[in-house]
């Protein structure tokens, strides 16, 4: 698979839409031994378990690659969502700690919610690849956008440019890992989505972060809709403010201007 053009399609996303941090790229590998060998295992780079969204932040911000496994995951739930435990019912697991932490008014609820969540079968997959898009060295599967709501809102405009549809989201406000990088895998279509606070608490997400994620083939319409989207209405990012109007003054400014003329 060639990957020659990725650093300049990650560039040209990043320096468009003026993003803070690193388009990231997640590859899902069957087998650990699948890892490049410069990405960087957390149990055994930084001696220590993280969550995935840690490792997220690693590689839109420090640019490193890091690989995760099941050893290399601290956070239960995102590693009930992922396959990563030998949970017989991962849902139900899930279910039962959202109630214990009181997400929500009852069981039954809790279940509807859980439902509407996407999991990876047990070891389905036993690693994903982090990269910083522009350095990934195998074609990912996932490609993940942190910005700003005014970004993130030219994002929906380059998104749509070549779509029938609105672009959808589901908001639980928790354990949003699965959302942003397994939904897009599984349903091929791009999502919105608001982090959780495990993004916020571990891993720094800022306030006013929000997450654009597409599967890999939807790249390149990406890229075409960021080069063409409303180009005839002046769309872009940052978004120009209209300055073409006389600004008022309180009335005792006005009547010093009337004494010099102005």
């Amino acid at each position: 698979m060639d990957t020659s053009q990725m650093a300049e399609k990650s560039q040209f996303i990043y320096e468009n839409l003026r993003l803070k941090t690193f388009p990231v790229g997640v590859k899902f590998l069957k087998e650990q031994k699948d890892l490049p060998e410069k990405a960087r295992r957390p149990s055994l780079f930084l001696k220590k378990k993280i969550t995935i969204c840690q490792a997220m932040t690693m590689a839109r911000n420090y640019g490193w690659q890091m690989g995760v496994t099941a050893e290399d995951v601290i956070c239960v739930l995102a590693s009930l969502a992922f396959g990563f435990t030998t949970a017989e019912d991962a849902r139900k697991e899930m279910v039962d700690s959202f109630f214990e932490s009181k997400y929500k008014s009852s069981m039954e609820k809790t279940v509807s919610e859980v439902d509407q969540m996407c999991f990876l079968d047990t070891n389905e997959y036993q690693a994903l690849l982090i990269s910083p898009l522009q350095k990934i060295p195998i074609i990912p599967d996932t490609v993940v956008l942190y910005g700003n709501p005014a970004q993130i809102c030219r994002a929906l405009q380059a998104a749509t440019f070549d779509t029938e549809e609105k672009i959808q989201g589901l908001f639980g406000g928790k354990v949003e890992c699965p959302e942003y990088l397994i939904r897009p895998l599984k349903t091929g279509q791009p999502r919105v989505i608001i982090p959780g606070p495990g993004d916020r608490v571990f891993s720094m997400t800022a306030d006013e972060e929000m997450i654009f994620a597409m599967p890999y083939d939807f790249l390149d319409r990406f890229i075409l809709g960021l080069k063409e989207s409303g180009k005839k209405a002046g769309a872009r990012y940052p978004i120009t403010f209209y300055q073409n109007f006389q600004p008022e003054f309180p009335p005792h400014y006005q009547e010093l201007g009337k004494k010099y003329g102005i």
